[in-house]
Order: structure tokens, then C-alpha cells, then sequence
């Protein structure tokens, strides 16, 4: 999702609990605060020499110790209030690309994209998803689009087969 399209959402649904499912059927605890955005700018090189770059919206969360327990979520007013205020002082790329950084004792740091959103009565949810590693220049460098399971495998990574 991009920043603009996430500060719409966020503004469409202002009377809203803003909840976070960052694995299904997992959410960020209520007593979660959006302690920092980061706007990266990414200089890039792929493994086939290809040069890229791109931006994003970083917006971290942090469960605070202190509040567990809490059931109130942050609402989508606040949390606008608080991009809007992070846009006066460094302002956005609205075309990049927003993901949330997010861990706990249980799933580990990560940055994770919108991958859908859902109302759920009073609720916002916005559904997280891990982005996977990839070749990104597989043509280049002479990687199949899909590995296929074989039957074989032992016999494959036998000596002079070529594939290990």
C-alpha cells in the first residue's frame, strides 16, 4: 500500500480502533504506540549489476510493559494526528511503498507490508504480511522462476550433477 493511500484509509475511518493482525489471527497488543517514521531512501545494486532505487514509509510500533492489559486501541484519529505531524516536519512520499515495523517476544522484528485491510464494526484492521527474499535478476543470473520438488533429490545433489 502506499503512504497516500494509508493516510486516506487512516482519515476515511478516523472513528475507528485501529487494530494491527501482523500473522493471521495474531494482533498487536492495545497497548502498542507508534514511536517512529522513518522515510528510506533505497540506493540499490542486485546480484546481476543492476542498479534500482525506491523509497518507503517506515512506522514502527512498540507494545509499551507498562500498559499490558490495555483493551482500547489507538484510534485512526490519532493515529493521522501523529502522521500529520511527522509530514509537517519531514515530509512524505506519497508514492512509496508504507510498511510498519513491528516485533515481539514471539515473532521477530520485521518490516511488514498492508497486505488488505477489513471493518470489523468499530474496527480498522489492517492485515500485515512478510515480504520474502528474491532474485531479482533470476534471467541474468540463470535462475529457474520455480524449483520444482523432486522424488530424486538424493540422486541431484550427487557429485558432478550439477545442481548442488
Amino acid at each position: 500500500m502506499k503512504t497516500q493511500e494509508f493516510l486516506s484509509l487512516l482519515k476515511a475511518h478516523q472513528d475507528k480502533s485501529l487494530l494491527f493482525e501482523y500473522t493471521p489471527g495474531q494482533l498487536v497488543g492495545a497497548n502498542y504506540h507508534i514511536t517512529e517514521v522513518k522515510h528510506l531512501q533505497i540506493d540499490a545494486v542486485d546480484c546481476g549489476a543492476n542498479s534500482d532505487n525506491w523509497n518507503e514509509t517506515i512506522v514502527q510500533l512498540w507494545e509499551s510493559p507498562s500498559e499490558i492489559g490495555k483493551t482500547e486501541y489507538m484510534s485512526a484519529y490519532k493515529a493521522t494526528g501523529i502522521l500529520n505531524k511527522v509530514g509537517r516536519i519531514k515530509p512524505y512520499d506519497l508514492d512509496s511503498e508504507v510498511k510498519i515495523e513491528y516485533g515481539n517476544p514471539l515473532f521477530h522484528t520485521a518490516h511488514l507490508y498492508i497486505n488488505d485491510f477489513e471493518i470489523h464494526g468499530t474496527n480498522l484492521m489492517l492485515k500485515l504480511a512478510v515480504t520474502k527474499t528474491d532474485c531479482k535478476a533470476k534471467e541474468t543470473c540463470g535462475v529457474p522462476e520455480a524449483v520444482e520438488a523432486d522424488s530424486n533429490s538424493a540422486e541431484c545433489c550427487t557429485p558432478g550433477s550439477g545442481c548442488c
